[in-house]
């Protein structure tokens, strides 16, 4: 990545400038490095605005451009990784908040994906272990091989569902991402994976601390998540990834205001992103405010409906479910109960049927049948207690013993 003006003047007028136009016969050279930087900053642009084929060709273009270079096929791993996640429909907050399963940890990838995954995240350590042999102090080196460790750890624990076999996989990309703090304190992209984990450990039980700090992981809620912010404000790679982990913890924070702020400044960079619109939807439901979520959720599912490009597995349910729950907290139960019902019948995530169970239930609340409204809760308890989804279980549950109202 770029971290001097020079380097990012570069970078910024590779992006800008086509590649056809005509360069002064004084210009400077362009390094093989300063290209590939250009193209995976290209990359990236691509994959956050859901353009992941064209993403893919991108990165390897920069890896034709500087075969030396890690960062590309890290970051083909990452991509391949995030596919699968999104062809199996964890593609927003919900997905990582009270633990909801989505089916994508325990269902394999194809073996073509897999390949691509490993001969990628396996060519990226191998650069950069050899980076690390030839210059011990060089702190982007740590960096590399950390962020290919890290994505290694992420792949195991999600992919393969082995969250034990991935301990040493992250504690190395935890250690070698401190030994870049040290040699390099203006690395900031460096404490995202740092603050993850020093985030996860501190929601962790206390004897599960323990074990956690003695394989190596510190804890600390406060540092981890300043970590994390500090690498969201920090020009990088990773930037972008920062900012949708901030998402995930200020809603888990119930800091919300501050999640709809992240999601806008996303917004606004990642236009063609129509799981953005998405997020702010579910964002503004948690929040309690019903007026801001259906907003959301017209302008997403205009953008849905006329968007070519594949879609999430249970993508159509999703819009249909948060419009409904925006329907419901706005009281217009007549415009909600179809949404609903769309949800039940169509192809979605099973704690995705659990909700709208739970919201099937409000409605029935509403019209006075206490009974049915009960018995949808007791639905709604059950499907989601079985795929682990807590916050609407408990959601439910407390719904059971008091009435919508």
């Amino acid at each position: 990545m770029a971290r001097n003006p020079l380097l990012l003047a570069a970078v910024l007028a590779a992006l800008v400038i086509p590649a056809s136009a005509a360069q002064p016969d004084d210009a400077p050279a362009v390094t093989p490095a300063v290209k590939a930087a250009a193209l995976r900053a290209r990359a990236l642009e691509l994959g956050y605005n859901l353009d992941h084929d064209q993403a893919l060709a991108t990165f390897r273009l920069a890896m034709a451009a500087d075969p030396t270079d890690p960062a590309p096929y890290r970051l083909v791993a990452a991509t391949e990784w995030i596919n699968l996640l999104f062809r199996q429909g964890a593609v927003t907050a919900d997905d990582y908040l009270g633990q909801a399963r989505s089916d994508v940890a325990r269902t394999p990838p194809s073996a073509e994906a897999a390949a691509v995954f490993r001969t990628n995240i396996d060519q990226a350590l191998a650069l950069a272990e050899r980076r690390l042999h030839d210059n011990p102090a060089d702190a982007d080196a740590h960096y590399q091989l950390g962020a290919a460790h890290g994505f290694l750890a992420t792949y195991k624990a999600t992919v393969e569902g082995r969250l034990f076999g991935s301990i040493g996989s992250a504690r190395r990309a935890y250690n070698e991402h401190e030994r870049v703090i040290e040699l390099d304190p203006r690395r900031k992209d460096a404490g995202l994976i740092i603050g993850m984990y020093r985030y996860g450990v501190s929601l962790l039980s206390a004897p599960l601390r323990i074990l956690a700090g003695l394989a190596g992981f510190g804890g600390g809620r406060e540092r981890g998540l300043r970590l994390i912010e500090d690498a969201a404000a920090y020009p990088s790679d990773v930037q972008a990834n920062a900012r949708f982990t901030l998402i995930v913890i200020y809603n888990r924070e119930k800091r919300f205001d501050d999640a709809l702020r992240v999601i806008a400044e996303l917004q606004r960079r990642y236009q063609r992103n129509r799981l953005l619109w998405l997020e702010a939807a579910s964002t503004s439901l948690r929040a309690g405010r019903p007026g801001a979520a259906r907003s959301a959720i017209e302008d997403g599912i205009a953008r849905f409906a006329d968007d070519p490009r594949p879609r999430a597995f249970g993508e159509a349910a999703r819009w249909r479910y948060y419009r409904g729950a925006a329907l419901v907290g706005l009281r217009e139960s007549a415009a909600a109960t179809p949404e609903l019902q769309y949800v039940l019948a169509a192809e979605a995530p099973e704690w995705l049927r659990g909700r709208a169970h739970k919201e099937l239930g409000k409605l029935a609340d509403l019209a006075g049948d206490r009974d049915r409204a009960t018995n949808e809760y007791r639905t709604a308890e059950r499907i989601c207690r079985a795929r682990q989804d807590a916050d609407g279980a408990d959601e439910a549950a407390g719904l059971i013993r008091k009435r919508y109202r």
